[in-house]
């Protein structure tokens, strides 16, 4: 691997660099084949006329690229029972110039990254677990969309494989910003306290490099949108999302059950079939990858792919038990020190909102949890983020009005207050608790406290323990307040300048 004479300085320029220097520097130094390749196939999509016969000319030279298309192009996953085609250019015909586009970025980026040189060997397994996942998660998004057509696909399947690019290319420099940041990132367990690492030795972000190199190469509007709002509900960006987090999460060891249950769900909601039927189309995906991989000549990446035993009998148990969760004093105390940092390195909105809701759930020991924002003309409350029993419903149905005469919501707001409803059916409370509400909230009590920036009042955070029907108590409503005042805390810390 190439070394930039920059590297020995390293840490004293870590401040003059961020997402142009390393753009750049992944572009030009680092992996100019690969852009080069991006930008050619780019520019010939916009030549319908003569972009077909040009592809080919354009890797004829390349004879292990061209091989590994040839293979994928008559692979099962592509062949579908066609003939064998026996040259780049005829297989653009018969499978359409997106899909042979696609194919070439793919060996080509598996080439690249697979291939990279002066690597430590704990660097290379960093980069092969993570294009393993990537690999993984773009043969899910593909397969999600299967009812849509062919095009949209592959624009899926490959905005997936790139969505990490931006951390992949790093680690496949094996320069010395990466070899030290692999060891401190070895060595610590807190997600909050990596991005902080991450931050400081880069300058940016992985996520804002990955944008800023797809912007560079030219590449499509579906990974743009899928790196710059990963929330948004279309189909396409929604299942970059999802198999991006179940391919993460079933890649992780122990495995976060409940979470993958979770991400399952919302997964087979949007597809509108069962869980269970889900799960058998994701373990045929897991078998169809790995003999993509193989075409591909990464088989180094098979026994990376996460795991589909995860799919089985085991989780099927976890679905429809509600879980008890107890108050955890070690699970609160590790959940605050998190919060802690959080307004020492002014983390972002998502980050102090999942770290507070986590602590709350896990920590206070409650069934569900949710942020809920109020909308621009501040008549009404929506869930932006929740966690726990029943999330997806809660988060698709629990959204307050506020223009009830008596409205527990309000006050809570109009005061800056957090408030303990104990018993919903008791004389104090009873006056707020309208049929609508009363078919939202528990029955046995719940917790709600304002979220504040700069002391304005921008939503709710609320918990209650609905699915175990438990009641709560007083020590439960101090702790849950303290979470929710440290959250205000990062907050208005992540505002200030």
């Amino acid at each position: 691997m190439k070394l930039s004479n920059n590297q020995s300085n390293a840490k004293s320029n870590t401040k003059s660099k961020g997402v142009d220097y390393w753009t750049k520097r992944i572009s030009d130094q680092e992996m100019p084949a690969l852009c080069s390749t991006v930008k050619t196939l780019e520019k010939l999509a916009k030549d319908d006329v003569s972009s077909l016969s040009i592809l080919g000319k354009s890797v004829m030279h390349d004879n292990a690229l061209t091989s590994r298309i040839l293979r994928v192009a008559n692979s099962a996953t592509y062949s579908k029972g066609i003939s064998h085609v026996t040259t780049v250019s005829r297989a653009s015909v018969v499978l359409g110039f997106d899909t042979i586009r696609n194919i070439c970025i793919t060996a080509k980026l598996l080439s690249s990254l697979l291939e990279s040189e002066g690597l430590t060997p704990e660097v290379y397994q960093r980069l092969i677990k993570l294009m393993a996942r990537a690999f993984q998660a773009a043969m899910l998004a593909k397969m999600m969309l299967r009812d849509h057509d062919e095009e949209l696909q592959e624009e899926v399947f490959i905005a997936s494989l790139l969505y990490h690019l931006g951390e992949s290319a790093f680690w496949s420099t094996g320069c010395e910003e990466a070899v030290e940041l692999d060891a401190s990132m070895a060595e610590c367990e807190d997600p909050i306290q990596e991005k902080a690492m991450i931050r400081e030795v880069l300058g940016t972000s992985f996520n804002t490099l990955s944008l800023g190199i797809a912007r560079n190469w030219g590449l499509g509007d579906v990974l743009l949108k899928s790196l710059s709002n990963p929330n948004e509900r279309t189909p396409e960006i929604r299942s970059i999302y999802l198999a991006n987090q179940i391919s993460e999460l079933l890649a992780q060891d122990p495995l976060p059950a409940e979470l993958l249950q979770q991400r399952l769900k919302q997964t087979a909601d949007m597809l509108e079939i069962k869980v269970d039927e889900l799960k058998g189309r994701m373990i045929r995906c897991s078998n169809a990858t790995k003999k993509l991989a193989e075409a591909y000549g990464a088989k180094v990446l098979v026994e990376h792919l996460p795991n589909p035993k995860h799919l089985t009998k085991d989780l099927n148990a976890k679905v429809d038990a509600p879980v008890v969760r107890m108050p955890d004093m070690n699970e609160q105390l590790k959940k605050l020190r998190e919060l802690t940092n959080c307004a020492m390195v002014k983390a972002d909105f998502n980050q102090v909102i999942t770290t507070t809701l986590e602590g709350i759930l896990t920590g206070v020991g409650v069934d569900r949890c949710g942020v809920l924002l109020l909308s621009p003309n501040r008549k009404r409350l929506q869930p932006r983020i929740v966690l726990g029993d029943g999330a997806e419903q809660m988060k698709n149905e629990f959204i307050i009005t506020l223009e009830q005469p008596q409205c527990l919501f309000c006050d809570c707001i109009e005061l800056k207050q957090p408030m303990f409803v104990d018993d919903p059916s008791s004389a104090k409370w009873r006056l707020y608790m309208d049929d609508d509400l009363k078919n939202k909230t528990s029955a046995t009590g719940f917790m709600i406290s304002p979220l504040l920036v700069e002391q304005k009042v921008i939503g709710i955070i609320y918990a209650d323990r609905d699915s175990t029907d438990r009641k709560l108590d007083q020590s439960e409503f101090d702790n849950f307040t303290h979470f929710s005042q440290l959250a205000n805390v990062c907050l208005s810390a992540a505002m200030g300048h």
